[in-house]
């Protein structure tokens, strides 16, 4: 998992890549002296390091402890130097800072004219590339600068500076109150979930059209509008309109599509906007587009002008592999997605200081519903248990409740009774103490609490009635999604039917011709 070493100075070097490290070294080449190849020589040891040994540092005899933190926050600087000095010549944002920080040398020099000469042709990129923020940056700057160098034509020139100031200002001021808006919304999710009725909808609502009540959307630009799609997302999640978040996240990633140049200037934000649409179109089993964006999202990210660095490269991962599980969940192939298993596993040592234990935990809990597809119940319960024996899982509740159901059934199938009446009883305490206890969740644990007591002859008339029960619940705005962690109706089917529930899934997506 993320973040098992806590020194910063340690997971940096651990992250660079050779050529990086082989940059670093031709750089910190320059300025070795005899006073300072000490930052180089622990650069080494730490290279060298599996893990951060302070001992192991003092013991090489280059440092005392009292100057150890000196050092390492000089090592540190000079790493970032080094790799600063190395950013790939594509990345647009690196280019506008560097070209104003060359117009604030010759600024400071006082050589005015060609200091605007540089800021105005950067400005036009800037503006081509909708960074309106570096934008209005520039136009300060030059606003400061004409006010020094007089010329015949300053007063045309000043007001139109400040026309550019202004409406930059006013497009930025729209895509802080979007951006904070979006934010919020997401702190709601994280704080609270998913509303449970019918208030904590109106709250949401009311909230969400208060903030965007005065905004004109047709007047929108590039960034406004990725940031109203955005929050607009965020909102129908929390209220689970599974329609309004397709929308949405349709809307978001057709913007891409149609500014191809800003694929590769935003990568971070075309990557979220299609993990959210394919996340929506498989809460709505939409699979034949579900097929379609998955594969072109992976052609894009396979293309020769697509960025490439180390949260990039974790990002694809996740939100690829993510889906491919999906898609084989919505599709009932089970036995086809196995190949992936290892291959998820592997990638997630790779990537490991790049995803947090959130992500990897629903790893986990896709692998196990795969498992569980395939009936093979003792290793879905491996990887249940990973989750439901991790402690820091605090932000992703839901995931816990839904992996101890889901454990629950995996003893049953394994005819387990001893342990499933003790996880029964464990699941009932965590999901009353986490407050969290929807009727779905209730209606599963007083089912298979009710099934030990059972005549045999009489199990089958059970799964019948907890069938057109939950066919009921799935109905309810506020349960639906519960389904979607765990397909409790296609397991019933299974059993009633005593058929494979893979091939239940199977039967289902061929039914559903979208």
């Amino acid at each position: 998992m993320a973040n098992h070493q806590k020194d910063f100075l340690f997971v940096l070097i651990k992250s660079l890549s050779k050529s990086e490290k082989r940059q670093f070294k031709i750089f910190a080449s320059r300025l070795e002296t005899s006073s300072n190849t000490k930052f180089i020589e622990l650069f080494n040891i730490l290279d060298k390091s599996e893990t951060y040994d302070e001992k192991l540092i003092l013991k090489s005899g280059i440092i005392k402890k009292v100057q150890l933190s000196n050092l390492k926050s000089y090592l540190y600087k000079q790493i970032l130097v080094s790799i600063r000095l190395n950013i790939p010549s594509q990345n647009i944002r690196y280019q506008l800072r560097e070209q104003i920080d060359f117009a604030g040398i010759l600024y400071n020099k006082g050589l005015y004219k060609q200091s605007l000469k540089i800021l105005d042709k950067t400005k036009i990129i800037a503006l081509e590339n909708d960074e309106k923020y570096m934008a209005y940056e520039i136009v300060e700057f030059e606003k400061l600068i004409e006010s020094q160098y007089i010329t015949r034509s300053i007063q045309g020139r000043a007001d139109e500076l400040v026309i550019q100031a202004k409406e930059l200002n006013y497009r930025n001021t729209i895509s802080s109150k979007l951006s904070n808006l979006s934010l919020q919304l997401y702190g709601i999710m994280l704080k609270t979930g998913y509303v449970k009725n019918d208030d904590e909808y109106k709250y949401i609502d009311d909230y969400f059209n208060k903030h965007i009540a005065k905004l004109d959307e047709t007047k929108f630009g590039f960034r406004e509008k990725y940031w109203f799609y955005n929050a607009n997302l965020w909102r129908s999640f929390l209220v689970q309109d599974f329609l309004a978040s397709y929308k949405y996240a349709y809307k978001w990633v057709t913007l891409f599509y149609d500014n191809p140049n800003m694929i590769y200037q935003n990568p971070v934000f075309f990557l979220k906007g299609n993990h959210y649409f394919l996340e929506s179109l498989y809460m709505l089993k939409y699979k034949s587009n579900f097929k379609k964006y998955l594969t072109l999202l992976e052609k894009t990210i396979h293309d020769d002008k697509f960025p490439v660095n180390d949260n990039i490269a974790s990002l694809s991962f996740l939100y690829v592999y993510n889906n491919k599980l999906n898609l084989h969940i919505l599709e009932g192939t089970f036995a086809e997605s196995e190949y992936l298993i290892p291959e998820i596993l592997d990638k997630i040592k790779i990537h490991n200081e790049h995803l947090d234990e959130h992500h990897e935990m629903l790893f986990y809990y896709k692998i196990a519903s795969i498992y569980f597809g395939n009936e093979k119940y003792t290793e879905c319960i491996h990887y249940l248990d990973k989750i439901i024996n991790n402690k820091n899982l605090s932000m992703r509740e839901d995931l816990m409740c839904f992996a101890r159901l889901l454990s629950l059934i995996a003893h049953y199938e394994l005819g387990k009774d001893y342990y499933l009446e003790n996880h029964l009883k464990n699941t009932y305490k965590f999901l009353i103490k986490m407050n969290d206890l929807h009727e779905v969740q209730k209606e599963i644990i007083k089912f298979l609490r009710n099934l030990n007591n059972l005549f045999p002859a009489d199990i089958k008339k059970e799964f019948i009635k907890m069938r057109l029960r939950f066919i009921e619940l799935e109905k309810n705005t506020y349960e639906k999604r519960a389904f979607l962690y765990l397909d409790i109706i296609s397991w019933l089917e299974s059993k009633i039917e005593n058929k494979k529930i893979a091939d239940i899934i199977r039967e289902k997506a061929k039914l559903n011709s979208r």
